[in-house]
Formats: C-alpha cells, structure tokens, sequence
C-alpha cells in the first residue's frame, strides 16, 4: 500500500522530497532528449479508445471564463485577463473605420497571465535545485526568452484521448463538495474508483481529472455576495503528497482539478512550497491542470453512471510558454 497522509514524516520536508523524487524519477525512460514527459503514454492507440468513448456526442467545456471578473486577485503578478476592443460596432456606424461600400466590424486585443484561469502546466514551470524535466539544467531550459526545450506548443497536438472523472468530492465529501485543507490521499483515489465503478478505472495514457467541489464552493460565494475570495491562492482541497507514488504508478498522460494549486493548501509540510509540483513535474514529467470546471460533467456522469468519456485539451500554441490558458472539451 502507498503510504497515507497520516503516515507522512511532517519532520523532514526536504528529505521527503527528495526521496519522492528519486522514487518517481521518469529522467531517462523515453530517452536524453525527451520533451514529453508523461504524454508519452498517450499513444494513438489511446486516443482510438478515447474517440469510442463517444456514444450520445453530449459535449462539455470545462473551461472557466477567461474574463476581468475572473478569480485573480494579484498573487505572484497574476491578474484577471483585460479585454480591449479595438474596433467596434459604434465606429461602424460613425464611418470612421476607413473601409469602402459599408462594411464595418469589430476586432479586440487581450492581455492576461498565461495561468490567470483554466491552464495547463508546462514541463518547464517548475524545477527541482536548479533542475528541470529530464535532468536538464533548469538554465539551459528557461530564460527571458522563453522555454526553448520543452515549451508548451510541443504538446499542442497530443492531449487528446481517454478521460476520467474522479469526483473525491461527491464521493468522500460532504454534499459534493471536500473543506479546505483536505488532503487527498490514494487511499480516497482509489475508494472513489471502486464507488463509481469500472469505467474509473485509471491506468497508462489516461487524463485523470479530479473534482473537489471547490470550485462549487466559489461559486456559491460569488452568488452570495462574497466574490472569489481565496479561490486563486489561498486553501483548498487537493493531492496529498503522498500521492505521487500513486500518480507515478498509475503511469496517466495528465491530471487537472478544479483548485488552483493541484495539490492540498495549506501543505502538509511546516516549510516546504508545492512540494508535489516539486516531484511531479521536473521529475515525473507529468502535466498538471489547474482551474478546470468539471460541474456540469460531474453531474452528468453521476446521472448516467459512466465516467470515462472523449476528452481533448489542447493548450493554445505560444511558443516558449510554461504554460497557456486552454478550454478543454469533454464528449460523451
């Protein structure tokens, strides 16, 4: 059995990490000059049976709004997304867009952090002393150019295929949705496969997404009068540390949840930052979600009993990125 959250040595961030990391180390498996990390279990073969999946073509964006009403209040330079609209229908009307026989139109500039709402994390957003994906220098990977070895647009044709739900809030919680702080363990992963059944199942190349409930959470604050509060930075539900032997053994392509942060806040550790990012990313080569809205999917798949289903989740392409906004869609 994977060690459990209460099992976790609290005393030793550092060495805790570390030996995650070399436990699930992938440097090496797909070769020294590997860029994809765990996308390498999609295969084509898996997204054959992804496409399958589809049966009555009921189709799902999970994408959050990307809009100034949006859930960032500042953390770390993050803000919400401004829209400005550089033509419009009141320039139209005036004749003053310089175009001949009546046409007019409207067009808009956007200018937002790449990971202001639903994201993915790129194998170059986060690094392990001073190293990132695959054992490379994280400085020969990153600079003030970008990322020029494993920036996003590589992955801008491939995160297609099998999805899974795993909906830990509705499952374990208390109606549907998990507190603040609750840790995730493989232990809670694993009980919400068995209560869901066989179409949870997790394995190789799957795109394993994860509800909380804390995104329902916020919503119902929004509605009430509260606004976003620490959606985007504060506490929140998610995977305990001790998940990442489960996450490395389970060999999935991706992961996403609807918290900000993936795994649990506040940590587990008395000083440690996103220790599981830590392992996740620049050493299992796995690509992390954030942000993702999985409501409506949710409720459709306890209504219909099936939680596998068609997903595709390409990131917008921008060239050297660590991470690009994206509205995944799931079919059914």
């Amino acid at each position: 059995m994977q060690p459990n959250s209460d099992s976790l040595d609290r005393s030793d961030p550092e060495g805790a990490i570390a030996a995650a990391a070399k436990r699930c180390s992938n440097w090496g498996r797909w070769g020294a000059d590997d860029v994809l990390g765990t996308l390498n279990f999609l295969t084509e073969d898996k997204r054959v049976e992804g496409a399958s999946l589809v049966r009555r073509g009921a189709s799902f964006s999970l994408s959050q709004p990307f809009d100034t009403d949006g859930p960032q209040k500042g953390w770390r330079r993050r803000t919400n997304p401004v829209h400005t609209m550089t033509d419009t229908g009141t320039d139209a009307e005036r004749g003053v867009q310089g175009f001949p026989h009546g046409i007019g139109g409207a067009d808009d500039v956007i200018s937002m952090p790449l990971q202001c709402s639903t994201q993915w994390d790129g194998l170059g957003h986060i690094f392990d002393h001073g190293f990132a994906w695959n054992g490379r220098r994280a400085g020969d990977v990153v600079t003030s150019l970008g990322d020029s070895v494993t920036g996003i647009e590589t992955t801008a044709a491939l995160i297609a295929g099998r999805g899974v739900l795993l909906d830990v809030g509705r499952t374990i919680g208390t109606d549907g949705e998990l507190p603040d702080g609750f840790a995730i363990t493989a232990e809670h992963l694993e009980a919400t496969i068995a209560a869901q059944g066989g179409s949870s199942r997790v394995g190789r190349g799957d795109l394993l997404l994860v509800r909380t409930g804390r995104l329902t959470r916020a919503r119902r604050d929004i509605a009430e009068g509260r606004g976003w509060g620490d959606y985007a930075g504060g506490a929140a539900p998610g995977l305990s540390f001790t998940t990442a032997d489960w996450l490395h053994g389970s060999e999935i392509a991706g992961i996403a949840t609807d918290t900000w942060g993936f795994e649990v806040r506040p940590i587990e550790f008395d000083v440690a930052f996103q220790p599981l990012h830590q392992v996740a990313i620049p050493n299992m080569g796995l690509f992390i979600g954030e942000m993702w809205d999985l409501d409506a999917l949710a409720t459709d798949c306890a209504e219909d009993g099936r939680y596998d289903f068609w997903l595709t989740a390409a990131p917008l392409r921008v060239t050297g990125a660590v991470g690009a906004p994206v509205n995944p869609i799931a079919v059914k």
